[in-house]
């Protein structure tokens, strides 16, 4: 057994509202990197924590954590389109041993995901079929929110799991930090938006379209006094990763869904699949792990950050 992880912010407006080339030269650096570390491990199963931003996962029908036995990317924000190499017969032992943990996960055999599961499948791997992977999605936009001590209980029976396997297995958690894009919230919603957050599959070219055109027009605004969003919080952001490199999981369960709304922005809640990986990590192992990317990017509507651990 051999276990590496990797949790790293996503942006939905990467290459369509950039910073300054400085700054993308050094996100593209750190990237290159990681894609380093990626290919010299050479992992023989992916496991993906990560969020859905009402694409595949919609209020006909919420739960807060699906697991995949097959996956098919729909291409938003410039993503790859096309299947992920989904282990299916390993998903379903997988969610087998899940629930016999006392965790209760939903199964999908036709999951649609979006560019909070693929950005870093293909930052990382080239491709979003190169290794065998199974997402799991974790519902991180969509209130009500179940408790972070919920999200620490589905990522240690992962780990339990992984332990038990003699693969070099990679755990990935993507989205975050602090955060807050112009997703719509279905508490007083007008009735169109509400239909669409309640069943909104396989919209129009036209629709997606527009929803991108809206996020780019946020993040020209974003961090500015135009801009009614939360900013990001940089002071936020180092603790909670330096949470998660000094090991100090249990802490999360004190975490309150509502403070970090206000402090770093609701879609901030993107960070319950880092608590899920690292989780699932300390699970297998004692670890060791270290920070090796911070910047808060205004224009890409996110606290960046990256973190890398592996068992001792």
């Amino acid at each position: 057994m051999s276990i590496k992880l990797k949790c790293l912010s996503h942006t939905p407006l990467r290459g369509l509202n950039d910073p300054g080339a400085d700054v993308v030269a050094e996100v593209d650096a750190i990237l290159a990197k990681s894609r380093a570390d990626v290919e010299a491990f050479d992992p023989e199963l992916i496991v993906v924590f990560a969020p859905d931003h009402y694409n595949g996962l919609f209020y006909d029908l919420m739960p807060q954590f699906v697991i995949a036995t097959a996956a098919e990317s729909v291409a938003d924000y410039q993503t790859l389109p096309g299947p992920l190499s989904v282990d299916q017969d390993l998903a379903l032992e997988m969610a087998r041993f899940i629930l016999d943990s006392d965790v209760d996960i939903a199964i999908s055999h036709r999951l649609q995901v979006d560019h909070g599961c693929t950005q870093t499948l293909e930052e990382l791997t080239g491709s979003l079929s190169r290794y065998p992977v199974i997402p799991i999605i974790i519902n991180s936009v969509a209130p009500p929110f179940g408790p972070y001590r919920r999200i620490r209980k589905l990522g240690e029976a992962v780990g339990r799991f992984l332990a038990k396997l003699d693969k070099r297995v990679l755990i990935l958690g993507t989205g975050g930090l602090s955060h807050e894009p112009p997703v719509p919230l279905l508490a007083g919603a007008p009735d169109d938006i509400a239909d669409f957050l309640i069943a909104g599959r396989n919209p129009t070219p036209e629709f997606r379209a527009a929803r991108q055109a809206r996020t780019i027009a946020t993040g020209q605004i974003f961090g500015t006094a135009e801009c009614p969003l939360t900013p990001l919080n940089t002071e936020w952001d180092l603790a909670f990763m330096d949470l998660l490199v000094d090991g100090r999981l249990a802490e999360i369960d004190d975490f309150k869904i509502e403070e970090i709304s206000r402090a770093a922005g609701r879609s901030t809640h993107e960070i319950r699949t880092w608590v899920a990986a690292f989780s699932a990590l300390a699970a297998a192992g004692a670890y060791a792990a270290r920070q090796e990317y911070y910047r808060p990017i205004n224009e890409w509507i996110a606290g960046y950050g990256v973190v890398s651990a592996e068992l001792r």
